[in-house]
């Protein structure tokens, strides 16, 4: 009875173990278009019954695309039984978030993998600053942006993170204030070539909606960009602070 109670365990341990891969997997992926929809159609209820949105508070100069992050424990259990699976909030990578708020409000995604990645340089350029006057900036961008030195934050390589769009590689940079985001003109440049409506688009006017047309995410930790004689250019940094 004992060998057999044995064989009993040694048959749950082995099976909890492959199905941990496999469950780790399937909360990196990303999302299908069906639970995004799910998500989509809790919180049209939720305001429909409430006149409100089931959103975080957050500061008044919160970045638009971080701003309005969906707080579930507003839809659990009434308008959804739990998390995603594959959001922060069920152990994923994913946070889920509001756009075109004021609107129509649309459920869209960040891939906190990104989050992690802009944060970890956020904190060495930081802690380079507190001993340094001056950036460790390599090259000049346009409108007051900059790639970094990468030797003198102690890295190998330039930084850069997997675009959730094209999956290519894209660089880290700081604005004039040592604030570090992702350089998103590349999808930019792609979305922009595959639009119909291109010469409809303002100059001035804030382009990165031509991303969050084309994809369930959001491109997080990016700056304003604007179109210049058709191509996507930054917006001047000291605009956005002024």
């Amino acid at each position: 009875m004992k060998v057999k109670y044995t064989w009993i365990l040694l048959f749950v341990v082995l099976l909890s173990g492959c199905m941990y891969p496999y469950e780790h997997k399937v909360k990196q992926a990303p999302p299908h278009p069906q639970q995004m929809e799910a998500v989509q159609q809790s919180v049209n209820q939720f305001r429909a019954e409430t006149g409100v949105l089931p959103i975080y508070t957050t500061e008044a100069d919160t970045p638009i695309y971080h701003k309005y992050v969906i707080d579930f424990g507003q839809l659990i259990p009434r308008y959804m039984s739990e998390p995603p699976v594959h959001s922060y909030e069920g152990g994923g990578h994913y946070r889920y978030v509001l756009i075109n708020v004021e609107t129509e409000p649309e459920v869209k995604l960040i891939d906190l993998r990104l989050s992690q990645k802009v944060a970890d340089l956020q904190r060495r350029v930081n802690y380079y600053l507190s001993r340094n006057p001056y950036l460790p900036i390599d090259q000049m961008l346009e409108g007051g942006y900059f790639t970094l030195d990468y030797k003198k934050l102690g890295l190998k390589s330039p930084p850069t993170v997997e675009s959730p769009y094209s999956q290519q590689s894209l660089p880290l940079i700081v604005d004039q204030r040592g604030q570090v985001g992702i350089d998103y003109r590349i999808d930019l440049y792609q979305a922009l070539e595959n639009r119909d409506d291109v010469h409809q688009l303002q100059e001035g006017e804030d382009i990165r909606f031509v991303l969050t047309d084309i994809s369930p995410f959001v491109p997080a930790h990016s700056f304003p960009y604007t179109l210049e004689d058709g191509e996507p250019v930054f917006i001047e940094s000291w605009k956005r602070y002024r």
